[in-house]
């Protein structure tokens, strides 16, 4: 009887939140979007499932439909199925993301399981991949336009090589190690989530020597807001980076060094296991497919196509760029020892705090110079003041759209003909629950259907320094440059026209799709674009002349540097998903291994980045770090023929937005972005743009 009524209860309660939940209605919202003010935690389950229950009739629908099967009844079909599981999942997840606690993490835990069998059970379905397989032999006869071939293509290619042709063994052992790899990948960034917020040190007055005033006001801040004595460093973006930049105790910095490098190496947050659970998992993944490696399996659908072109991007850059970067060391390491009056080793630790030092000495500039004319809401103004200049876009702050915190903030995109493009919200300061980093995402993709063009709802994510009791949100140059990128995301997704969801936007291929956002950073050397919105947030004054060209001066400061990084990072990826065999060894040494040749600075033991490295582990990135470099070159060439012909040239705007952001992955990227420049990239132009050797940046050379 207790049995009973319990289950009785569970029914009733569970057929109320039915009833209640905002995801089965129609979005009574500006734009339909969201309605974050009626979601609550207890909706996502229930949404979740009845999403996975109604996608299932929908395949059901096309798997038993009696006509033969054809592009519009099979693959257009499957294409606008599973309406209501994506609109909980792009608002879970990005949920998951921003505003995470533990009874989200428990459901995701709860759900991923759920998710990729669900996924596995359609991308194994022998009776629709026989359908798209009949309609995939036929395309070349079916008088299908671009679009719709890629999108036969791209459905043929994912049901492939997500196992689709393997007998049922194979599928069974697909199915096994999908699921083990989704779980592995969701608790290795939740892992790096909990690390990051379990750190933080509670500092004495005396021990924020050298830190400027506005790192003192967000550390004391900070600390109020947890009811501490004193100031609160922890390992979010605005209090790490200030610290190492700017404290001249040298043994607070390295301790916070190693708290930051040595995050989920051990103890209850420890991701070393997982690290070759992963990378082991997807070795057999793509061996499973008859890949030797893992990245054989992803780079088919690359711009590079293979390793080999990878390798060749990397070493190529690695030749040009060390010379540079041993020679800045030197530069560091000489600087040090004459400041610090005694012969001095520059350690990891020690690196931004000298280098800033010598870029001040150098260039007479620093973050804390600059800081005061990069408010926020100015930065804000000029940042969407560029792509009104650009494309004639404009952006009307909506506080009727509901958000999911009240420090987000909702914006109308509007066309220049002032018609609806799309939604953009902005979320800015780091909190508790949200991840580090900086990412764009979307709520809702863009698409036609029934001759509706349904417009996106795209979001940018930050984790900037936030207001203090004295001072308004005031940027650091590079926090202005990651604004910049995240936009750039952020208009490939909201000026997307094309007629499916999955070749929209930033669904192009991932060594293409940095190049809509590395693009916008070039604005920030360039004073005709400062000179719009840079005004000090006190006086109002513009930002001088002097100071901008001290910031231009200053752009390659370092070059060398943070090109070896970047390949350090792309070595690494690329080392973990080229192994043909498993590797169960220290993932220390792999990663020593890996990244020895770009590496400039001593190692320190115990400080590993691999269990840290959600790009690659959880984000994505995996076998495709390596994009960020390569899409530089196509931005350095892109930004080459702008700087040509005029940085806010309306023609040439006009065909970028047209051929590289409206059209997102519905051809090849190398195709689209011949249509705009008029030729293939040159490497050339990206070691012109950063000194590294004098060319002319308009002669003709290809970069793989």
């Amino acid at each position: 009887m207790k049995k009973i009524i319990l289950l009785t209860l569970f029914l009733i309660f569970y057929s109320m939140t039915q009833a209640s939940n905002p995801f089965f209605e129609t979005y009574k919202t500006p734009h339909g979007t969201a309605p974050f003010d009626k979601i609550k935690t207890e909706h996502y389950v229930p949404a979740f499932e009845k999403g996975m229950e109604e996608h299932n009739k929908e395949i059901n629908k096309i798997t038993q439909n009696k006509q033969t099967a054809t592009f519009q009844n099979t693959i257009e079909a499957l294409e606008h199925s599973g309406m209501l599981l994506n609109n909980v999942s792009n608002v879970f997840f990005n949920i998951l993301s921003t505003e995470s606690n533990d009874e989200i993490m428990a459901i995701a835990q709860q759900i991923q399981p759920r998710l990729t069998e669900h996924e596995n059970n359609i991308t194994l379905n022998a009776e629709l991949f026989k359908r798209i397989k009949t309609v995939y032999k036929k395309k070349e006869s079916l008088d299908l336009n671009t679009e719709q071939i890629r999108l036969l293509t791209n459905t043929y290619d994912n049901f492939a090589d997500n196992g689709a042709n393997l007998n049922n063994a194979g599928k069974e052992k697909y199915r096994e190690l999908s699921a083990k790899l989704g779980m592995l990948t969701l608790q290795f960034g939740q892992n790096v989530l909990k690390a990051t917020n379990a750190y933080e040190k509670v500092l004495t007055g005396n021990q924020l020597e050298g830190l400027p005033q506005s790192a003192r006001e967000a550390a004391a801040m900070k600390a109020r807001q947890k009811g501490k004595e004193g100031y609160v460093v922890d390992l979010t973006a605005p209090s790490y980076i200030p610290l190492m930049k700017y404290s001249s105790n040298r043994d607070l910095r390295k301790e916070l060094y190693i708290a930051y490098s040595s995050k989920c190496t051990s103890g209850e947050f420890d991701n070393t296991n997982l690290t070759n659970e992963i990378i082991n998992t997807r070795l057999a993944i793509a061996n499973l497919l008859s890949n030797k490696n893992y990245a054989d399996q992803v780079l088919r659908k690359r711009m590079a196509k293979d390793s080999n072109h990878v390798y060749k991007l990397l070493d190529e850059l690695l030749i040009a760029y060390k010379p540079t970067a041993l020679k800045e060391y030197q530069s560091i390491q000489d600087f040090a020892t004459e400041m610090e009056k005694k012969p001095i080793e520059v350690m990891p630790y020690d690196w931004s705090y000298y280098s800033e030092k010598l870029k001040d000495a150098k260039y007479n500039v620093n973050d804390e110079e600059t800081r005061p004319y990069f408010e926020l809401e100015n930065v804000k103004k000029g940042i969407f003041g560029l792509a009104t200049e650009l494309y004639g876009i404009t952006f009307k702050k909506n506080p009727d759209i509901p958000v999911y915190n009240p420090e987000v903030e909702a914006f109308d995109v509007l066309d220049k003909d002032g018609s609806f493009l799309a939604v953009l919200y902005t979320d800015f300061h780091p909190r508790e629950g949200k991840r580090p980093g900086a990412w764009m995402s979307e709520f809702k993709p863009q698409y036609i259907e029934n001759g509706k063009n349904n417009r996106p709802h795209v979001i940018i994510v930050m984790n900037f320094t936030r207001p203090t009791d004295s001072v308004p949100a005031l940027l650091t140059y590079d926090e202005v440059k990651t604004f910049l990128h995240e936009f750039g995301h952020s208009l490939h997704g909201m000026l997307a026209n094309t007629e499916y969801a999955s070749l929209s936007g930033t669904n192009v291929y991932r060594d293409f799709v940095e190049l809509p956002s590395q693009f916008m950073e070039n604005y920030m050397n360039q004073k005709l674009y400062l000179d719009q919105f840079a005004v000090h947030y006190k006086t109002g004054k513009k930002i001088p002349a002097g100071l901008v060209q001290k910031i231009i001066d200053a752009s390659n400061f370092n070059t060398g540097y943070f090109c070896l990084r970047q390949l350090s990072f792309g070595y690494l990826d690329m080392a973990y998903h080229t192994i043909d065999k498993n590797y169960d060894g220290s993932i220390a040494s792999f990663e020593y291994n890996a990244m020895q040749k770009t590496t400039i600075l001593p190692n320190i033991e115990g400080c590993i980045m691999s269990p840290a490295f959600s790009h690659i582990f959880s984000g994505g990135y995996a076998a495709g770090y390596y994009s960020y470099k390569w899409a530089e070159v196509l931005d350095a060439d892109a930004f080459a023929f702008f700087l040509e012909k005029g940085i806010f040239n309306k023609e040439v705007s006009q065909s970028f937005r047209n051929n590289i952001l409206s059209k997102g992955g519905t051809e090849d990227p190398m195709t689209l972005y011949v249509r705009f420049r008029g030729q293939e990239p040159s490497v050339k132009a990206l070691m012109k743009r950063n000194g590294i050797i004098n060319v002319d940046i308009n002669e003709k050379t290809q970069n793989n």
